[in-house]
């Protein structure tokens, strides 16, 4: 027989063997395999002592510590690792907190002031109006005018007479109502302004509302 030819199945014979010897025997330290040859050549390899009249060559190796499984049983699946999560540690209680009433917020009225002075007047033909300016408003009054002799038809040219206005401070309980009324009059006067004379009325409207929302007036 061909050598190469018989070592096949003599690897086959020795994985088996050593297969059979590993799990029919528990954590063994060596395996010892003989291997024969007999008159023609042939060589066989075996776990027992070769026949008498074969060359016996012995050989030791070094086997697998493992317990083997005996049949029907199952693999024990590996230990659940522990969580890695790691233990709720206990948290310091937190400082108790003072909760405390915020302050009362300041008055209103303590912090708006009253709105300036304003004063009433009234014409010589009994107009009324209301203004800041402190003089009285003066205007001239046209007189009628007569002729030498007395007649008022052969009057010439003209004449007037300068007059004031009749001016009284405005009480300050009714101050609130005097500026408003202000304010309305200056409204008008903006909206129905002519063209070269409403950039000056807008100021005014502006400036006397904000002196009415911004006072005490405004509440």
């Amino acid at each position: 027989m061909n050598m190469k030819t018989t070592a096949r199945p003599l690897v086959l014979l020795l994985l088996i063997v050593l297969s059979w010897q590993l799990g029919t025997t528990a954590a063994r330290a060596e395996v010892v395999i003989y291997r024969c040859t007999d008159a023609s050549g042939a060589l066989t390899l075996q776990n027992s002592p070769c026949p008498k009249g074969m060359k016996q060559e012995q050989r030791t190796m070094q086997g697998v510590n493992t317990v083997p499984m005996g049949p029907g049983t199952t693999p024990t699946a590996p230990a659940t690792p522990p969580s890695s999560t790691p233990a709720s540690t206990p948290t310091a209680p937190r400082p108790a907190t003072t909760t405390t009433s915020p302050a009362p917020a300041a008055s209103t009225d303590v912090r708006r002031l009253p709105p300036p002075i304003l004063f009433q007047c009234t014409t010589h033909d009994k107009d009324t109006y209301v203004t800041e300016d402190v003089e009285p408003a003066s205007r001239c009054v046209n007189l009628r005018t007569v002729g030498l002799d007395g007649n008022p038809q052969a009057g010439a040219g003209q004449a007037c007479e300068v007059v004031r206005d009749t001016c009284a401070r405005v009480p300050d309980g009714a101050l609130c109502d005097a500026w408003k009324k202000r304010r309305d009059e200056t409204e008008v006067a903006f909206r129905f302004a002519r063209r070269e004379n409403a950039e000056k009325n807008r100021a005014d409207y502006e400036r006397v509302a904000r002196i009415v929302a911004e006072s005490s007036c405004g509440l």
